[in-house]
This record gives C-alpha cells, structure tokens and sequence, in this order.
C-alpha cells in the first residue's frame, strides 16, 4: 500500500484558477516536518507558502518551479517518514543500497560526465541532492568561479508589477514635486517616548505612523489628490485607505490600511508591525493588497538619498519618503547641523494641478516637524 501523500494547489480567492511554482524549498529526497513550508506558490496579486501536510521525504515533483498549476492540481507527493538520523560524513567510491542519486542530481551529474560515486550525499540517507552535484563542480575548478546565465520566467506578481508600472507610465500625466523634512522633533518624541509606547502597546513607536498621520491630514485638505480618473469623470473618496509598501519574502507588496484617517499612532503601529511580519513569511490576504486610494513608500529604510516613486494606477499620488541623514542647514541665519529627510510626491497631473501637489507636501513638511498639529488636527 502507498504511503504517498498528494501535494495539491489550494483554492486561494474566488478570481484565481492558476497559480505559478515559485520555489520549492525542498529538493526531492528531502525530508520536511509536517506543517513546514515545502512549496512556495505565487498568483499575480500575493506569494504564499503551501505547508507539508505530513512529516516526510518529498518523493517526487510533479510541477518544477517556473511552471503554472491550477487549483486543486496535484505539484508533488510526500512519503510518509519519520526523520531520518544524519547520515555519516563520509563519501563512497560507489552508490551503496542506502546511497540514492534524485532526479535533478542525476541529470547534472550526466550533463558533466560524473558518476555517482565520486559525489558525497547530504541527503536523507546519504540521497545525493542537486546542491551536492553543484558543490562538487564548484570544488573540482579549485576557484568555485562560474560563468553561467539563466533563463527565469517572469512570475505572475512581477508581470503583474511589470505591467502596472508601464501602464502608469503611458496612461497616466505623472510628474514629481520634492520638499525636505527637519526630522529633529519627531526624532525627540520618539526618544522619549520610545519605552513607554513599547511597554504601553508591545510594539515599537516608528517613523510611518507620523507620515500616515500627515499625509491623512493633507489628503483631506487636498482631495485631489485622494481621487481617481475614471475616464471622463473624477472619482472623489471621503476616506483614506493607504497602501503601505513592505518587503515580502517574495519582494515588495503593498497591503492597505482600511480608513486609516480613523486609526490611533498606535492602530497604525501595530497594523504595520503586523504587515511586516507576514509578508516575509508570505501570509498576506489578497483582499490585504486590493484598494487604496493612496500609497507611502519608504525607501530609506534601504538607504535612499532620493527617488521618483511610481503612482499605483488608478491612484492619483504616491509619498517617498527617505534616509534621514545629518546635513547642515540654516536656522535663523546660522548654520547647524539637523536630521533631514527628502520626501517626494509623485501625481497624475490630470486629476492634480502643480500649486496643489506642492501645497499638499509642504503640509506634510509642516506637521512632521511640528507634530502637535497632527495631535490637536490644526
């Protein structure tokens, strides 16, 4: 009687009927514990991880990465084990009944002429895996230097991403407007505050709750740039739903604050908090990333000086913001020495007019660096 186990592709939304095999995080022959992520799958809206639904050795792959599946197919089979005791250190001059070379391995080892015996395993029982194969070649150059290129198909999120990114370009009046922000208060506050917010809520107070704060602020002041084209109409929202962009463990995804106008410092802090920490184990909701009508992204946190950020059609803005680096500037006609940050706000010059983008980030600029407007809402 079989032990295997199917792996299938689960239903993931009502649109979606095919997904692409993004990664698979175990190579055949390996062994995974039941609930850890064995496959990684994508859709062109989010990535999510497929759990093993057993403990086991993943006995075959149906659908390699790089291919497409529809729901409810079947990628892989897992064959029920307990896990396997390391194996010993040692390589066999040749394949022993324990020694078994898997299918990706094989093909390497026959694409360069080697036999299986000269190649150590580090697999479940001694199994000689692709990423030994690989290893044994880099060693026998005596320098690990390749040369290679690799043919990689676009996975449905970066067509996705591909796509809208030009889109913007060609269908949208897009121009950039930049200011600069003395960080100095916000910087104090959350010093001072930064142990008592943390002991208060769990979580650390950061700079995003402040620029969510303002740009709500300055987007009800200046609707325009909350609104959307819909041909020959303008679209106008009475609320503020914010995407918010977040490094996933598959790349950059934008889930969305839900009429962030209504939300606390700490509302914001925490949802953030909780958008960071799914995305990089790929558990964002598709419903997560769908909407907004307005989008901060954050490319200090990477190291930026300054960029032009790309509006997320059909919103109509999108604020970069950037590293905050001590540079001298002047205070009342002296000198000195103050943390600053370029911000930049990109727009659809259709929907939003010059004199309105500028005002709209120069009222970001006033209630960062007097914070206590953004408490009393002046």
């Amino acid at each position: 009687m079989s032990t295997e186990v199917e792996i299938r592709v689960p239903a993931v939304g009502e649109s979606i009927t095919e997904v692409f095999i993004g990664e698979w995080y175990t190579d055949e022959g390996q062994y995974v514990e039941a609930d850890g992520n064995v496959v990684g799958l994508e859709t062109d809206k989010a990535t999510f991880d497929v759990p093993a639904p057993i403990g086991g050795i993943v006995s075959r792959i149906v659908k390699p990465a790089g291919a497409t599946a529809d729901i409810g197919e079947i990628i892989g089979y897992l064959e029920k084990s307990a896990r396997p005791a390391p194996s010993p250190d040692t390589v066999s001059e040749s394949p022993t009944e324990t020694q078994r070379v898997m299918p990706a391995a094989e093909r390497m080892m026959d694409e360069n002429d080697l036999a299986p015996g000269n190649v150590q395993g580090t697999g479940p029982g001694g199994r000689v895996l692709k990423d030994d194969v690989a290893r044994h070649l880099r060693s026998a150059t005596g320098t690990g230097a390749t040369r290679e290129t690799k043919t990689v198909t676009l996975s449905p999120i970066r067509k996705t991403i591909a796509s809208r990114l030009v889109d913007a370009q060609q269908t949208a009046a897009l121009l950039s407007t930049f200011n600069e922000i003395d960080m100095s208060v916000v910087k104090q506050l959350r010093s001072s505050y930064r142990d008592a917010f943390e002991k208060k809520y769990g979580f650390k107070l950061g700079f995003m709750s402040f620029f969510v704060k303002a740009a709500v602020g300055a987007l009800q002041e200046f609707p325009q740039v909350n609104a959307q084209m819909d041909g020959d109409r303008m679209i106008y929202h009475n609320y503020c739903d914010v995407g918010i962009a977040v490094g996933g463990g598959k790349g950059l995804v934008v889930p969305v604050l839900r009429n962030a106008e209504s939300m606390s410092f700490a509302d914001i802090e925490h949802a953030i908090t909780d958008f960071v920490i799914r995305a990089k184990k790929n558990q964002i909701g598709l419903d997560e990333l769908e909407g907004g009508t307005f989008t901060i992204t954050n490319g200090g946190i990477y190291g930026s000086l300054l960029s032009t950020p790309i509006v997320n059609p059909p919103q109509s803005g999108v604020l970069g913001m950037h590293g905050i680096f001590d540079r001298p500037v002047a205070v009342d006609r002296n000198v000195v020495i103050r943390p600053m940050m370029y911000v930049a706000l990109t727009y659809d010059h259709r929907i939003v007019d010059g004199r309105e983008a500028v005002l709209f980030l120069r009222r970001i600029r006033e209630l960062i660096e007097d914070p206590t407007r953004l408490v009393l809402e002046i």
